[in-house]
């Protein structure tokens, strides 16, 4: 009786590309590498997406923060008068102001602005003229600095000049101040915003304590 011939122990299994057989266990690896491949190609896609995503946010939180142009705020701060004159028999006042002004700049980039007049009014009427030089602000900070500016009563109407005497008695003088101050704010070296700041306050000059009191901007 002729013996049978010995079998493997690894099956042979018709292989897929080839016609050629293969073992079970080579046909697993083959499919385990397969499936390893996709894996990974999933998770590099998984990678690819957040952090496209992630980008994306700091791109749209760049633009809302960092890159975003605020309006600089232009403000009358504080007052003193010197050698103030009132006549109230022939209506009239003279005296000379130390005003304080801010500019508060909330940007990220330096806020430069240009020389800007600060015309003063009483009930209409001009009555002074600060004359602001251009210069420059800093980044998220405020400048102030202090101006002298005189003022009188030499160009106000007839009809205001009859209420200067109630004024002058009552020790108050209500003033009002308006300007423009116009500039660029410089986020990058080559990104500049065109920017413009108005400022519209009303402020009491006390004859009595030599202050500008009651200050309101807007």
């Amino acid at each position: 009786m002729a013996g049978k011939e010995p079998q493997s122990p690894h099956p042979l299994v018709p292989g897929r590309a080839n016609g050629t057989y293969v073992r079970p266990d080579e046909e697993a690896a083959r499919e385990d590498s397969k499936e390893l491949r996709r894996q990974k190609r999933k998770k590099y896609l998984l990678y690819f997406i957040a952090f496209v995503i992630f980008q994306t946010a700091i791109i749209v939180l760049f633009t809302l923060t960092i890159m975003k142009v605020r309006t600089p705020k232009f403000r009358l701060k504080s007052g003193t008068l010197d050698n103030f004159v009132g006549n109230q028999t022939d209506p009239s006042f003279d005296f000379s102001m130390n005003a304080q002004f801010s500019v508060k700049n909330a940007n990220f980039g330096k806020y430069k602005y240009q020389n800007t007049p600060v015309e003063f009014y009483y009930r209409g009427s001009p009555v002074g003229v600060a004359k602001i030089p251009k210069s420059s602000v800093g980044w998220r900070s405020t400048k102030k600095f202090n101006f002298v500016v005189n003022l009188n009563s030499a160009n106000i109407t007839t009809s205001e000049k009859s209420q200067l005497p109630m004024d002058l008695n009552n020790g108050i003088l209500r003033l009002t101040s308006q300007a423009e101050l116009t500039g660029k704010v410089e986020l990058t070296f080559i990104f500049k915003k065109k920017k413009n700041t108005k400022m519209n306050c009303s402020m009491d000059v006390a004859i009595a304590t030599k202050q500008l009191t009651n200050i309101s901007c807007k």
